[in-house]
């Protein structure tokens, strides 16, 4: 038998498919039915140590790393009254612009701490531009119990070093301040 023409074949295959069931998802109802690859980029995280003090160290290397220009970090010096990260700074003013992130990973390649990774979360759409900016707290890991809110000072008898090593592994009474009364 002669093959079809050209035309005549996608024809063809146009009327076969008019009658084919269409490949529904139900989205939003059952969204745990597929979820994100392993490797997936969704919605930015600004990670804790154990003790709850931050692990960025306002470096700013994110931001000069995204090519969208999405990342505002703004560092500032610990103190000894005031410490938010283990070291010398922390990130005082963190933001990042939705409305401009390509979910590219270069911010999460170039942190020198793992202060930044990447969840798994990918419902970002708002009707707000407004809200699409997420600020430093919305980007914050949770507590995790065993953690103080900062800022309050590091683990007693250790260092800089001993954070990053993963030698503190959760926060300790001495750490807690206290309020002076009034």
């Amino acid at each position: 038998m002669p093959s079809l023409p050209a035309p005549l074949s996608g024809f063809v295959t146009t009327f076969v498919t008019m009658f084919k069931k269409p490949t529904t998802e139900q989205y939003p109802e059952q969204r745990d039915q597929y979820p994100p690859a392993p490797r997936f980029h969704g919605r930015h995280q600004l990670n804790r140590h154990p003790d709850g003090l931050e692990k960025c160290v306002g470096c700013e290397l994110c931001a000069w790393a995204c090519p969208a220009d999405a990342i505002y970090v703004e560092g500032a010096d610990n103190t000894e009254a005031e410490r938010f990260s283990p070291g010398e700074r922390y990130g005082r003013v963190y933001q990042i612009n939705y409305l401009r992130c390509i979910f590219c990973g270069l911010c999460i390649e170039a942190c020198p701490t793992r202060a930044l990774t990447m969840t798994h979360e990918y419902e970002l759409a708002d009707s707000d531009r407004g809200r699409l900016i997420y600020e430093k707290e919305q980007l914050l890991a949770p507590l995790l119990p065993g953690m103080l809110p900062p800022p309050h000072p590091m683990v007693p008898g250790t260092d800089e070093q001993d954070y990053y090593a993963g030698r503190v592994t959760t926060a300790v009474p001495e750490q807690e301040v206290t309020v002076a009364p009034q």
